[in-house]
């Protein structure tokens, strides 16, 4: 469509963690669990109205990269929580923007919410994400942030080996830079 914008993930620069808060045996106090996965891609394409164009627009992060400080973690979590033997994609498929500038910006700041659908162990919810990023003429970078419950996706939070639970909540965060094509 005439006067859409496509921003392409830029696979390098672009990375998505999970933030949980875990209580290790041994220890009195909680203390905060971080996986990222590098595996993140992904295209969003948005009308001249800034509206998305739904059918076009999706980010997948690839959660059998997840890696943290704890191995025996990393496959705990892949092995028995998030089975990535069966579902190794996370995908998020955009619906909505809430706050964006139009036209997109390019140049300065934004703060604004990216509203849809998240699919995580084939389970399907929607989420909103926060998003602050920076634009220029060839590039939009920044970050967004997403709470989520494990077990609204059909998963039991690991109670495990050297870590003795994780909350249900986690803090979902995407890191991305995102190239901007006409």
């Amino acid at each position: 469509m005439q006067g859409t914008v496509t921003l392409v993930l830029d696979a390098a620069s672009s990375k998505a963690s999970y933030h949980a808060q875990e209580q290790l045996a041994g220890r009195n106090l909680p203390s905060e669990a971080v996986g990222t996965s590098n595996g993140v891609s992904g295209t969003i394409v948005l009308n001249p109205d800034g509206s998305v164009v739904a059918d076009q627009s999706q980010i997948k992060v690839d959660l059998s990269k997840l890696t943290s400080d704890e191995s025996r973690r990393d496959n705990y979590i892949k092995g028995s929580t998030l089975q990535t033997n069966q579902f190794p994609m996370a995908t998020f498929t955009p619906r909505q923007v809430q706050g964006l500038p139009t036209p997109l910006p390019t140049s300065g700041q934004a703060t604004f919410q990216l509203l849809g659908d998240l699919t995580v162990h084939g389970v399907t919810k929607p989420v909103t994400w926060q998003v602050t990023a920076q634009f220029d003429p060839s590039n939009v970078s920044g970050n967004a942030t997403t709470n989520v419950n494990l077990s609204d996706f059909g998963m039991t939070p690991p109670k495990a080996g050297p870590v003795l639970s994780i909350e249900d909540g986690l803090t979902l965060e995407l890191v991305f830079s995102a190239a901007r094509e006409a």
